[in-house]
């Protein structure tokens, strides 16, 4: 990868979890928080949670991390209420105390990327391309983050979400560089190495637990035990 100029990185699951999907962080927070449900259960407020996020501004643009969390925890044990899955009065004890735990693990994994995040910025522009609620630009000062990127590319405000190839176009286009000049640094298979590739991207794939056995049964030759190691592939 000698001819890497300029580098993409994802945010979500790729600087915060270590590559791990955000679902087994929340997962482990509810189990950390006493929450006797099954596991299929979690998922589908998970998945009751990103859709009436995607419906609904709940999340404000001066939101930080906690404070999006705090939120999402609020929609996703009010579904459980609703189901009869948990009590309806421990709602207000829960939230606040899965958000903090999964905060605490966030900001644990930004502090172990941030030294590769400041070695590589030292040597390449680099550029943020994330699908997220609107609010990165907050989550990313509130954790001392931004400085490291040349430009944000936030899926809420370009109107392009991945896996479409079009949201990476415009990260490449921020760089000022060809395709193939750019390296692209995600945890998603599906979202993010196939779609930067077919763009004619290199890719550095940093693959933890994902949301479906079918993701984690697939191999690439450009995985990454950690985020360190993109420092091996770029240097």
């Amino acid at each position: 990868m000698g001819n890497i100029k300029g580098i993409i990185f994802d945010y979500g699951g790729t600087i915060d979890s270590r590559g791990t999907h955000w679902s087994e962080i929340i997962w482990d927070g509810y189990r950390a928080s006493g929450v006797d449900i099954a596991k299929d259960t979690f998922r589908e407020a998970y998945v009751h949670a990103e859709r009436e996020l995607a419906k609904v501004r709940h999340i404000m643009p001066d939101d930080n991390f906690y404070v999006l969390l705090l939120k999402k925890m609020r929609i996703e044990l009010t579904y459980l209420a609703d189901k009869g899955a948990i009590a309806r009065e421990s709602v207000d004890t829960l939230a606040p105390d899965i958000a903090k735990y999964c905060y605490d693990r966030a900001r644990n994994c930004i502090e172990e990327a941030r030294p590769t995040l400041e070695a590589l910025s030292k040597r390449y522009p680099m550029v943020l391309v994330s699908n997220f609620y609107g609010n990165v630009e907050s989550v990313l000062c509130d954790f001392n983050l931004r400085h490291f990127f040349k430009q944000i590319i936030e899926s809420a405000v370009v109107g392009v979400r991945k896996p479409d190839p079009r949201i990476f176009g415009l990260g490449v286009e921020a760089l000022g560089l060809k395709p193939e000049e750019v390296l692209v640094v995600g945890d998603s298979y599906k979202k993010d190495i196939v779609p930067a590739e077919s763009i004619g991207c290199k890719v550095a794939w940093l693959k933890g637990k994902g949301w479906t056995a079918d993701e984690d049964a697939v191999m690439h030759p450009a995985i990454i035990e950690k985020l360190s190691n993109v420092l091996n592939a770029a240097l």
